[in-house]
Order: structure tokens, then sequence, then C-alpha cells
């Protein structure tokens, strides 16, 4: 029922004044009215600092929370409907609004972009697999039905039928020449197996030639159009699922979020020396000079100005320079030129705040 902040003298003093009575008073006539409000207060700048700041990124509740409470406008959570933050969190995943998960080191909460671009964007994802599902099973359908056709075909062919010898008319009789042949029919005989051996083997040579000349030449088979737009979308898919965990890396510019390294170090920024291993790395701050380990969780990609230089620390483009184009507040997007790699001189839309990270560039003379 306070607004605004009191020094202890003060603070006893506002306790005993009409002002604060009345306000009691009126609380007291209708709670539910009152802590629907600030609880609503409280939800919509939470999910808003949430949204804006860390986007779909996976972070810790502590870190979220500390940074709301800086602002000296915030509501507290005593007046909310919520006692605890972790009563708070689970609340948020049990209606949906982020995912959340508990590990060792807490509660870790991501965001759930309710967005219509986004929703609309993931419907689009979800119709072209549904489609490429329809197109592999139209496939095998066809495949299938050459199948049973090519069975069928093979069951239809008559097969050869032996029949008994049979006489029409049994008056006839049967001659038999039991007599030697001549030696003019033998030369004959023998004349003929000489050319159709000779024939044989010409045909033989023919064909072993002919396989050979095939073994040489394998012959490729044709793709359809079908198969060539699967292995495409294959590969774009693939592109796609480049995304990981771990995101920082040598070379960048980060801002410290957390309090945890000290209030020196609070919201400042440095440059990433060396990696130590996949989440943590060592950062030497821009102020001081001081070096300090952190962990990925404790810091977050800082946008450079339009013009300037930045590297790609997430996605396809990973490890890729480029320059900052345009910024687009209303997507919380960006528009990069890439300047390095296979996509040199590509302008990439829509890219997320956490995918890019502003890239380090050591000073010249004139500038020391």
């Amino acid at each position: 029922m306070i607004h605004k902040q009191y020094y202890q003298n003060g603070f006893k003093c506002h306790l005993t004044s009409e002002t604060h009575q009345r306000q009691l008073l009126l609380f007291a006539e209708n709670e539910e009215e009152f802590l629907d409000a600030f609880s609503g207060s409280f939800f919509d700048d939470f999910m808003e600092l949430l949204r804006r700041r860390f986007g779909t990124r996976r972070v810790h509740c502590n870190i979220v929370y500390n940074e709301y409470i800086s602002d000296k406008e915030h509501t507290h959570m005593n007046s909310t409907k919520w006692e605890t933050l972790t009563e708070f969190v689970k609340w948020l995943g049990r209606e949906g609004f982020c995912t959340v998960d508990q590990t060792e080191k807490g509660w870790f909460m991501t965001y759930i972009d309710r967005d219509p671009e986004a929703v609309k964007r993931q419907e689009e994802l979800a119709k072209k697999k549904k489609m490429d599902l329809d197109d592999e099973e139209r496939l095998q359908k066809y495949i299938e039905k050459q199948v049973e056709r090519g069975s069928q075909a093979g069951t239809t062919q008559e097969a050869t039928q032996f029949t008994e010898l049979q006489r029409e008319d049994e008056t006839e009789t049967i001659t038999l020449n039991l007599l030697k042949p001549s030696a003019s029919t033998k030369k004959v005989e023998q004349a003929e197996k000489r050319d159709l051996l000779s024939s044989n083997a010409l045909k033989s040579a023919s064909q072993s030639k002919e396989g050979k000349k095939e073994e040489r030449k394998p012959k490729q088979k044709r793709k359809t159009a079908l198969e060539e737009i699967m292995e495409e979308e294959a590969k774009k898919k693939a592109k796609l699922e480049t995304k990981t965990e771990h995101w920082l890396t040598e070379g960048i510019i980060v801002k410290v979020v957390t309090k945890r390294l000290g209030e020196k170090f609070f919201k400042k920024k440095g440059v990433v020396l060396e990696m130590k291993d996949r989440f943590t790395g060592v950062v030497r701050m821009n102020d001081s000079g001081a070096k300090v380990k952190v962990d990925q969780i404790h810091v977050e990609t800082v946008i450079p100005g339009v013009g300037r230089q930045l590297m790609f620390v997430n996605g396809p483009h990973r490890g890729q320079t480029g320059q900052l184009e345009r910024l687009d507040e209303e997507t919380s997007s960006l528009e990069v030129l890439v300047q390095s790699g296979p996509n040199r001189g590509r302008v990439v839309k829509r890219v997320s705040y956490e995918d890019v990270s502003k890239l380090y560039q050591a000073p010249t003379g004139s500038e020391r």
C-alpha cells in the first residue's frame, strides 16, 4: 500500500498517518481486487523484462528477478498473491507462459513466444513438415503399387506344362530309322557343329567385351524431381539445426548481468580472452582491465551500433563476422551483412539478439 520509499523514521511516521490508515481500510474491504491488481502489474513487468532482455534463451530465474528489482519503481512481490519466487516460477510453468525446469543450481525458465508473427512462423514450419511427410507417404505408396504390379505380372505368366504322348488315330504306325548314317551325312553334321561352336565363341567374346564396358561405366540413375526436393529440404533442416546451448566464444564483447561476481563488475562490459570449456571463459573488463572467470549464464551478448562489426555466436552462420545494417525493435531482430565465410556479401534478416555479439577490435595508436 506504500508507493514510495522512506527512511526508517519517515516509515514509522507514515504508518501512523491518517492517509495510510485509510488505505488499509480500503484494502480490508476488498482484498482480492488489490492483490489481483498488484499481481497483474508484477506479472506484466516481469514478463516484459524476460521477453525483451532474454528472449527464448534458457536463464536462471534469480538473474531475471535481480534485474527486475533493480528498478526503484518495481512492484514488490510481497504485495502479490505469490509468496516466493519459486512459487511464481512454478505458476508460470503451469499456466504455459514459460518452460521451467529444476536443476542442482535452481530453477531455470525459458520464455514461450506468443507473438502472432512467431506463431505464424511456427505454423508454417509445421505445415512444411506435414507436406514433407505427405510427399514421403505418397512416394512409399507409389513404390508399393509398383511392387504389387510386378508380383501380379510374375504370377500371370503361364508355366510350361508337360503332357503325356497321345495318339489321336490308333491305326497309324510308328516307324523308327535305325540305319547308320552315311559318311556324307556325318561330314555335314560335323561342319554344322563347327559353325555353331565358332558362332557361339564370337557371341561370348562380344558379350564379355560389352560386360567389361558396362563395369567400367556404371549407369547413373537419374533422380526424380521429388527426390531432389527432398534432398534440398534435408539440407535446409540440417542448417537450421545448428543452434546449440553454448554460445560464448573468444573475441566478442559481453556484459555482466549478475552481482555474484561483485558489485564492481555488475553491468560492466569486457572482452572474452579465452575459453576454459564450452560454457565458461575468462573476460577482461574494459574499464578496470581486471580478468574474471565467468559462466555463460552470468553474461549476455552486446549489440553494436549500426555499421559496426559483430560476430555470429549461434545459428547457421556461427563463427562468421558481419556488419549491423538495421535494428528492428518491433520484432526484436537484426539485419546483418555477412562479411566472411561462404555466405559473404549476403544480408541475413530476422537475426535474434542472442545469436550475435559485438566484435572486439583492438584500439589503434591514435585511439590510445
